[in-house]
């Protein structure tokens, strides 16, 4: 039987100039190690020939379905500050789009799938590690509510890559509501091609935000998603760890789970990348680096707003400076709901920076922290519980001070303060694990954190946090 998938191809219709036309190449002896089922029929995709011969072929690269338009994308960016003129999908073909069953456009792209024309002399190839790691991470973000590319399959490809040492290939079937990034305008930018920058404006807005106008409309509509999406890292401890223009998408989703961690003792300053030496994409500096990056794709967007360069730059500069109001108020929203406070009052942001302050002298557990508040519990947390008893007696005078009933207030932490999240050392070990070819932690994981929000006693010992010997100090791209 011919694997049908129904492929609508927009942006293969773009001019030339956005991509080059390659198909993945082949693997040596492809085997599905994960599907992820409820994806894949959200999609309108037969799980049933997904999981047949032809279509492990296609989720490897073996085989091209018909209706597929394999391209790799160009883009340029800006990588820890530093300007590349030429990057794109150096390791990633994207097979096509298909569309939803609620009317929503998805990419389906292979990641590992071998050289590109913008691989820059690498392998094109992923190993099993990264592989896992981003599927794993990128599902439990989307069970957490937070804008992200999803994972469709992972399969292994019966071959090695050479890294460190030498390792088990695989390849990663990803979904996203596009690839498009500020590198992409960038790219046009740079090149000083106003019509390709004019195409990709226009694509973009209909693609992503169709109620945007112009190029100022655009960018409003992506500090705006921006702002939202950093906060929501944010609030779960999250640090993307290479917040390159290149990996920041247009539509306000988490691209590229490279050597990505969420945070166990809270330290503001946390770096885990192992390429981020001076600390850009530490923790607490994701907001002001949004901002940077953003500022690159205002002045892309300058050119198409009209002749009178010194207007355009006031226009898009005051667009700019609304950033911060807007992500402190996505901010405070949600840092109120994690103490159970749904009600804007004087104090509120002086209550949470308090208790911030007491978890980064003590080391506690950000995400324990947090969710132990709903228990009453958190008390445990501290090295000197008698700080936090004090901060609990002016949180509990607040919380008396809403209008909402305590059970309510239990259901909002609950709501925005997960019980698990994908912690550093389970994601090693379940790593270390499969490459013995023991999936077992990594079926465990998937189950565990498709549920964040719920206690769920035979999931307890993921929430405890790495002892000294389980700590996990540095995260690696895996490229």
């Amino acid at each position: 039987m011919t694997l049908m998938i129904p492929f609508d191809n927009s942006y293969a219709r773009l001019p030339e100039i956005f991509y080059s036309r390659i198909s993945p190449v082949p693997v040596r002896l492809p085997e599905l190690v994960a599907l992820n089922s409820e994806l894949a029929r959200n999609l309108g995709l037969d799980v049933v020939d997904l999981r047949r011969q032809s279509g492990v072929d296609m989720l490897s690269g073996n085989f091209t379905p018909k209706k597929a338009e394999p391209i790799a994308q160009a883009y340029a960016g800006h990588q820890f500050g530093g300007w590349v003129l030429q990057l794109g999908d150096g390791r990633a073909v994207l097979l096509g789009e298909v569309i939803d069953q609620s009317g929503m456009r998805h990419d389906i792209q292979l990641k590992g799938s071998g050289r590109t024309p913008y691989s820059r002399g690498g392998d094109g190839r992923a190993w099993l590690g990264p592989v896992l790691r981003e599927y794993v991470i990128s599902e439990a973000m989307s069970a957490l509510n937070i804008p992200t590319t999803r994972a469709l399959a992972v399969v292994t490809t019966g071959e090695q890559v050479a890294r460190e040492t030498s390792l088990p290939g695989a390849v990663l079937t990803r979904i996203a509501s596009s690839h498009i990034r500020i590198g992409t305008f960038q790219y046009f930018a740079a090149r000083g091609d106003v019509k390709g920058l004019q195409t990709l404006t226009d694509y973009s807005i209909a693609r992503h935000y169709p109620d945007a106008i112009g190029p100022l409309g655009l960018l409003q509509a992506v500090i705006q998603s921006q702002a939202r999406l950093i906060a929501q890292w944010m609030g779960v401890g999250f640090i993307h760890g290479v917040m390159n223009t290149d990996n920041t998408h247009m539509g306000g989703i988490t691209l590229d789970y490279g050597p990505c961690a969420y945070m166990d003792g809270y330290n503001p300053a946390q770096v885990f990348s192992s390429i981020d030496r001076a600390g850009r994409y530490a923790y607490k500096q994701q907001p002001e680096i949004i901002v940077w990056n953003l500022v690159q794709l205002a002045t892309c967007l300058i050119s198409l707003m009209g002749d009178d360069q010194k207007a355009s730059i006031a226009m898009v500069t005051e667009e700019l400076h609304q950033f911060a109001e807007r992500y402190h108020q996505e901010w405070h929203i949600l840092f109120r709901a994690k103490l159970g406070l749904a009600q804007d009052k004087d104090g509120d942001a002086v209550l949470i920076n308090d208790l911030l302050a007491l978890m980064a002298e003590h080391g506690a557990d950000f995400t324990n922290t947090f969710r132990a508040l709903s228990e009453d519990n958190a008390r445990d947390q501290f090295d000197v519980p008698e700080e936090f008893d004090e901060w609990r007696g002016r949180w509990q005078a607040r919380r008396d001070d809403e209008s909402s009933s305590e059970e309510q207030q239990i259901a909002l932490m609950c709501a925005t303060s997960p019980a698990l999240v994908a912690r550093n050392h389970r994601i090693e070990q379940m790593i270390n694990a499969a490459i013995e070819g023991d999936y077992a932690p990594f079926e465990r994981l998937n189950a565990a954190l498709a549920q964040p929000f719920d206690t769920l006693a035979e999931y307890e010992e993921l929430s405890r946090p790495p002892i000294e010997s389980e700590k996990v100090t540095q995260t690696f791209c895996g490229t």
